[in-house]
């Protein structure tokens, strides 16, 4: 950007706004007068003034950025993912711009508190989990650190879905997020491209003697792009999050609504907006499957094709630099077509030959993978795939073909090793293995903390890895300061900084500081009290979310994720269940009060995550109900968890809950989030906790379970019936849960789940480690009873998180990936 300075605005030189007509009190007052045609304003009309003015003062700064990186001043970096996990974008907008206090001096002037208007805006609904989260906290981070990148995603109409708990089970219903609007948006029908689907192929030879390929009688749809402005901290950058919207290139067939067949009119329509309709389809159908393979292509030939054009706007059809310019970074394993993609739009729309267009192609693609777990990496039917995609399919063909020589030259004569590493899995029905394409095409394959990178390369990928070890590298995950420290814990951050300065907000490694201060009672006691007064908050959350009254006194014990087996929320209810017996028995002697709170959502089709979900809120009705109990124990499940929800927990936890099973863990971020925030943390050793671990140190984190090597030797030899046999309070949980005692009047509904706790092929191992866990929870509770030692050890987690900022780990992608090639 310093190259650029001639060119920047006034704004982006600091100088403030070039036209008072732009300031944010004139544009606000413009919105209310005009915009909204209301004489007395409501809060939702509040609410967009306020958007709309704040993203008005980003108007000149965006368009800047976006001269500069037209112009390639940098190499420019394309994050593809499918998630964007954004949330809300007005306080993190207003706290990068440093709005804050301006904009909450204008809405005083209307009797409006600045928090009341956030908590209207709606949770964008453009992901699900940490994947999502992550890649928002990326391009914050992009943004801040003033590199030009763009993100690219699919404006989902609905989300993943609206969380409902009716009778304790999960029911689905649609996030209407847009459905008054998003006023963070741009639509951009100038940059519409059009994504081709179905159809045949043909070939012929041209003039030149050379091969060509025509991909005919497609079904076009239209690709349309929103961009919505990242703004960087406080630093005039501007980045881009570009969605793309399907449309139909007919909006219906006006002879058939005229004879009257109104479905069939608009039915090419539907089909086609179907696409960006919603996250993630159930894919336990065959058309689930399709809609999501449409999907991944769509986001992928879109914005590929964004990144085509706009280079040879700039360069015409000299495609020579464009791999020293251009990075395309996978956000995990559903993107990667953009691979054979981008190979079919350099050789068939622009006339490069395979080898150029292979250079260029792998010279620019890089994959970062997010899964251990097999069944997360996208395999696709070949017949499918051939159907829907015949031109891609035959790219694949030949990337596979020459690259399976490359593997017979490393191992020759070894025939099944060309089988297990073949990007074509040879079985009755054959699939494509994406994530081998991913690997094949990219110059660069990255883990995300140093276990899971470890684990990649001596077992998932391990033959890749042997092939190309100079691929491989290690990149840990990070959360970005401002949206999960100084925005979400306005009472903490101003403690940091009355006594470290601000530098923090940019260099998270300042709060290393922060352990100077664990012998000085006075701070330990403010820190002390935010702690209590975020308990208070939350605790006035979960009341209005759960009916359930939380007792700010009281231990909050807090699990909030993903639902999913190798998550473990089992074997916290497990625990729960533990303590709920104990207290029952009157065994109270020395037992912390404590209150457990559980969230996240399971994907519409896992029904065992369904399970678990309905077995939290029958064990939680059954705690809160008995007054013998809720002194000691009390229990909540939080419906529809979401970024906006996590804002609010994580001030206020004392202790994380981090259990995953020991090797299933790619990184993580929630515990990074706690952490930084001064939960303590119980967990394993799995993703990053490692990492964190080692910067907190032993003595303050409560460490349970089998590590991922000695989950891998147990597999063999495992017999949870035995380990319950020989553990007197698991066989006393086991019993309470097979009695029915959780389910009196729906008898049997957990059997499924009692029955994977006691299988000799649970890969989770839940019963392995459950007495691990209980002593490790008796370690929390002695700790928790002497507080001075707690709060010292808070303040340590919060100094030690230096290394879990998302702008170290950008620094690192810019450092050893994007900017080395």
């Amino acid at each position: 950007m310093q190259q650029a300075d001639k060119q920047l605005s006034p704004i982006m030189k600091g100088e403030g706004p070039c036209d008072p007509c732009d300031s944010l009190p004139a544009l606000f007052a413009r919105h209310i007068r005009y915009g909204l045609c209301r004489g007395e304003q409501d809060k939702h009309e509040l609410f967009n003034a306020t958007a709309l003015s704040v993203k008005e003062q980003m108007l000149d700064n965006w368009r800047q950025t976006r001269l500069n990186d037209n112009s390639y001043q940098q190499k420019q970096i394309a994050y593809l993912s499918l998630e964007f996990l954004m949330g809300r974008t007005l306080g993190n907008a207003l706290l990068n711009l440093n709005l804050a206090d301006e904009t909450r001096t204008i809405l005083n002037q209307y009797a409006t508190e600045l928090e009341s208007i956030e908590e209207l805006e709606n949770d964008a609904g453009l992901g699900n989990g940490g994947l999502g989260r992550l890649a928002a906290c990326f391009l914050d981070s992009c943004a801040s650190l003033d590199l030009s990148v763009t993100g690219y995603g699919i404006r989902y109409q609905y989300g993943m879905f609206v969380q409902k708990i009716v009778d304790g089970y999960q029911v689905e219903q649609p996030d209407r997020w847009l459905r008054f609007g998003n006023p963070w948006e741009v639509r951009l029908p100038h940059r519409i491209v059009t994504v081709p689907f179905f159809g045949h192929t043909e070939t012929y030879v041209d003039k030149d003697g050379k091969r060509q390929h025509v991909w005919k009688d497609t079904k076009n749809v239209l690709a349309v792009p929103y961009d919505m402005p990242i703004p960087g901290f406080n630093n005039g950058r501007i980045n881009t999050l570009r969605l793309w919207k399907a449309e139909a290139n007919d909006e219906f067939d006006l002879a058939e609504f005229n004879d009257g067949d109104y479905a069939e009119a608009v039915a090419t329509k539907n089909l086609a907006e179907q696409i960006t309709m919603v996250l993630y389809p159930n894919d336990a159908s065959v058309n689930g499957k399709e809609l999501r393979l449409r999907q991944q292509y769509f986001l992928s030939s879109a914005s590929l094709q964004d990144l085509l054009n706009r280079y040879v706007s700039h360069h015409g059809e000299d495609f020579s630099q464009f791999s020293a310019k251009n990075v395309m970074q996978l956000n995990d394993t559903h993107p990667s077509i953009a691979v054979p993609e981008l190979m079919r739009l350099l050789m068939d729309k622009y006339g490069l030959g395979w080898d150029k267009a292979w250079d260029i192609t792998s010279q620019c693609m890089a994959y970062t993978n997010h899964t251990l777990l097999p069944e997360a990496l996208e395999r696709w039917p070949l017949a499918m795939m051939q159907n829907m995609l015949p031109r891609i399919v035959e790219i694949i063909f030949e990337i596979n073909a020459r690259y399976l020589e490359l593997v017979a030259h490393h191992w020759p004569g070894d025939i099944q090793k060309l089988r297990d590493m073949s990007i074509i899995e040879e079985s009755p029905q054959q699939q494509i293995r994406m994530a081998y394409l991913a690997i094949v095409a990219s110059f660069s394959v990255n883990g995300v903390a140093g276990l899971h990178t470890k684990l990649l390369k001596s077992g998932l990928f391990n033959d890749f890895y042997q092939l190309w070890p100079e691929k491989f590298n290690n990149k840990t995950n990070g959360v970005t300061p401002r949206r999960w420290l100084a925005y979400c814990n306005p009472k903490l951050s101003s403690l940091i900084t009355r006594r470290l300065g601000d530098e923090w907000v940019t260099d998270l490694t300042k709060l290393a500081a922060l352990n100077a201060f664990t012998s000085d009672k006075a701070f330990v006691n403010e820190w002390a009290e935010i702690k209590l007064a975020n308990k208070q908050a939350l605790a006035a959350f979960v009341k209005q979310q759960c009916q359930v009254e939380f007792d700010p006194k009281m231990m909050f014990d807090v699990q909030v994720k993903r639902i999913h087996e190798y998550k473990r929320q089992l074997l916290n209810i497990l625990h729960v269940i533990h303590l709920y017996r104990r207290i029952l028995n009157g065994d109270t002697q020395g037992m912390v009060p404590r209150c457990v709170l559980i969230g996240g959502k399971a994907a519409p089709g896992y029904a065992m995550a369904k399970q678990i979900i309905k077995l939290a809120n029958n064990v939680a009705h059954m705690v809160n109900s008995d007054p013998q109990v809720t002194p000691y124990l009390r229990m909540a499940f939080l419906p529809n968890y979401n970024v906006s929800a996590m804002e609010k927990i994580c001030p206020g936890t004392d202790l994380s809950e981090q259990i995953s099973t020991a090797g299933k863990e790619a990184s993580g971020t929630g515990n990074m989030k706690f952490m930084m925030n001064g939960a303590l943390t119980i967990g394993t050793l799995d993703g990053a906790n490692i990492e964190m671990l080692e910067e907190v140190g032993e003595d303050n984190f409560f460490l349970f379970g089998l590590n991922a090597e000695q989950v891998s030797q147990t597999k063999s030899h495992y017999n949870p019936q035995q380990i319950i046999n020989q553990s007197a309070a698991l066989t006393g949980v086991m019993d309470m849960l097979s009695s029915g005692h959780f389910n009196l009047v729906e008898p049997g509904i957990f059997d499924h789940i009692i029955a994977s706790i006691k299988e000799p092929h649970d890969q989770w191992m839940t019963a392995a480690d459950f007495d691990s866990y209980r002593l490790a929870q008796e370690a929390v509770a002695a700790t928790y009873l002497n507080q001075e030692k707690w709060q010292k050890i808070s303040i340590r987690n919060t100094a030690c998180s230096g290394r879990f900022s998302s702008d170290n780990t950008i620094a690192g992608y810019r450092d050893e990936i994007w900017m080395k090639k």
